[in-house]
């Protein structure tokens, strides 16, 4: 059972957040390729779009294996936000996002990201400039409020949907808390409760089992996995199928296949960035896929290290031979 979002339609219920220095193309792709319903882009400045610079238009790039897909974009400015709407439809993204969610300081700083949470009234101006700039659908994501005194989320939620909004994610914790203590459920149940279009849920879905209670707790529409999303793509299948059927738990994967997913992740990577970028940006994601094998620290010690696709099929080799029995 899907969502629509504006006249968007999603095949499920399990979408995948944006996810800054994480979340590129291959990982998107991949992803997808286990269902996550919907993707969207890491996050990109509205200032930077006014540029054009090689990393802001790679940010932008959807592969059409990912989509229904979203572009991200922050900034704290109606008129620019706007402007940065229009200039990344030439990527032909299905939506466009808004960032009112990140809070690392160098975006909050400038008055981006979550701190926009603390002047509901421009959150909407932001709103309807952009929905009022494009031709498709406009969602937001945001938090719970900037801190435990204002706790806000469904006031700003009712703001962007009267704005035009067409959905709202909401990361069931505020800005202060940025991502350690168990998220509040509760936030996304009171911002489904004030508004009528889609909310998806984020915060602390670690698996098929904490979906099904986000959705039953808080009656939202659909659930955005992120952090446990990374090494772990099959998350999308395992929630999908525990949903669809009848609380079915389907195994992890076992050591091969995480292998070989990570082969396919790495070699997709290395094909969008070319191989000696790429290799240094999928360290983390091999110390992901990892987690959890035998002898995994020193595994992931060598991960520190990789250059070369050669030596990804080394270390491979040897985890697979270490794990064997698995």
């Amino acid at each position: 059972m899907g969502l629509k979002i504006g006249n968007l339609e999603l095949s499920g219920r399990a979408v995948l957040a944006p996810m800054a220095g994480a979340g590129d193309r291959a990982f998107r792709e991949i992803c997808a390729e286990f269902g996550a319903s919907y993707t969207v882009s890491e996050m990109v400045s509205s200032k930077a779009l006014e540029f054009g610079g090689k990393k802001t238009r790679e940010l932008m790039e959807l592969g059409e294996t990912a989509r229904p897909a979203a572009i991200q974009i922050f900034g704290s400015e109606p008129n620019v936000m706007a402007l940065a709407a229009k200039k990344a439809m030439e990527f032909s993204p299905d939506a466009i996002d808004i960032n009112m969610g990140c809070p690392a300081p160098k975006i909050t700083g400038p008055g981006a990201g979550s701190a926009l949470m603390k002047d509901p009234a421009l959150c909407g101006e932001i709103v309807a400039a952009v929905a009022g700039a494009v031709p498709v659908p406009v969602t937001v994501k945001i938090r719970a409020g900037w801190d435990e005194k204002s706790v806000n989320a469904a006031e700003v939620a009712k703001i962007c949907e009267q704005a035009g909004a067409a959905a709202v994610a909401v990361h069931a914790r505020t800005r202060s808390q940025m991502y350690e203590p168990p998220a509040d459920w509760t936030v996304i149940k009171e911002v489904k409760q004030a508004v009528k279009i889609p909310v998806i849920g984020n915060g602390d879905v670690t698996g098929a089992q904490p979906a099904a209670l986000m959705l039953e707790q808080t009656g939202c529409d659909a659930v955005m996995v992120g952090r446990a999303a990374l090494g772990n793509p099959w998350i999308f299948r395992q929630i999908n199928d525990y949903l669809t059927e009848s609380c079915c738990i389907v195994p992890p994967p076992g050591v091969y296949e995480r292998m070989l997913v990570m082969a396919r992740h790495v070699e997709r990577m290395c094909r969008y960035k070319g191989e000696k970028r790429a290799m240094r940006e999928a360290r983390k994601h091999v110390g992901w896929y990892l987690k959890g094998l035998r002898g995994a620290a020193g595994f992931r010690r060598r991960a520190g290290f990789l250059e070369t696709r050669v030596q990804l099929d080394e270390l491979i080799k040897d985890v697979l031979e270490e794990n064997q029995a698995e």
